[in-house]
């Protein structure tokens, strides 16, 4: 009748592949030789082991399997009785347990992780190599205009991954979609943090991935903390003699400011609660700071010079 590859796992012949890598990774790491020093037993149940997983997870050894038994499989299946992708040519076990454990675990140790305490456990000849180790974080720019921040927005990333098949060995790129919400008020440097949605791999701990608020320019604005930044353009003579500022906030109002006093280098006019909401309290508002380019006449008629004689002392 031949040997039952499914009962040796565990599992039922309706077993999908997940459930033969699970039950690969545990019954190899119990049954392992450098887990059962001197047990004859449990080192020959290592080998069926390996041999049952050898099996069961290739499409084809499996087809044969489930169709013709072990003969059949062994044997190979005579001509024109393959089906479902079963194969003709006889199967022969290589015998080597321990290649297909190396294999599967990428030539890592995986004692480390799964026997905690266990730190003489050497494997591949170092000890403690195969310890999971985390990748460090994959860091994004999160580039965001001064509306969006002072709104609060939700923001939909997508990354591309590499991501372990459902047989354990091999991995395939896919897109994901994280998303972010916004909240009003982040300031530039805000990291966002998606942990574990780096590259997988057998034998690593997916790294973070860390989104970092940048702003982005702004036509009107520039901010330093919660405070908003506007320069207003003005001519020499209304810096002397006052003027109206009208300026669009970010949320399409307009304010007109009036500057009643001189305007000279250095000078700003500070509008309380006009600036971004704070992020701990988005209720309150930094201030709006209005900064100064004078813009000078690039000529003057001699009797445009007559007049700023008599207006201005000499």
């Amino acid at each position: 009748m031949g040997r039952d590859y499914y009962a040796i796992l565990g599992l039922s012949r309706s077993a999908k592949i997940a459930d033969i890598v699970k039950q690969y990774r545990k019954l190899s790491l119990k049954f392992h030789p450098q887990k059962n020093v001197g047990n004859n037993t449990a080192i020959e149940t290592f080998k069926q082991v390996s041999e049952a997983y050898d099996i069961l997870s290739d499409p084809r050894k499996r087809a044969t399997y489930d169709q013709f038994g072990e003969e059949g499989l062994k044997n190979g299946v005579p001509d024109g009785l393959e089906k479902s992708g079963a194969w003709t040519e006889g199967y022969t076990f290589h015998g080597d347990a321990e290649a297909v454990f190396s294999n599967f675990y990428g030539g890592e140790n995986p004692f480390r992780e799964n026997y905690e305490g266990d730190k003489q456990m050497g494997f591949g000849g170092l000890t403690g190599r195969g310890a999971q180790k985390k990748d460090p974080p994959i860091e994004r720019e999160l580039a965001l205009s001064l509306e969006e921040v002072y709104h609060g927005c939700t923001k939909k990333m997508k990354i591309s991954r590499r991501v372990m098949n459902e047989d354990g060995h091999t991995s395939s790129i896919r897109d994901k979609i994280l998303t972010i919400t916004v909240k009003k008020g982040w300031k530039a440097g805000t990291q966002i943090t998606f942990p574990n949605e780096g590259d997988q791999g057998p034998n690593n701990v997916p790294a973070d991935i860390v989104f970092i608020v940048k702003d982005k320019t702004h036509p009107r604005f520039r901010r330093e903390g919660t405070n908003l930044i506007y320069t207003a353009h003005i001519p020499l003579g209304k810096a002397l003699t006052g003027s109206i500022i009208e300026i669009i906030t970010l949320d399409e109002r307009k304010l007109h400011i009036p500057i009643n006093d001189i305007v000279k280098p250095g000078y700003t006019k500070l509008v309380p609660k006009e600036g971004m909401p704070l992020p701990a309290d988005p209720t309150t508002k930094g201030d709006l700071i209005i900064e100064f380019h004078i813009e000078f006449p690039t000529t003057l008629t001699p009797d445009r010079k007559e007049l700023v004689r008599r207006a201005l002392p000499q």
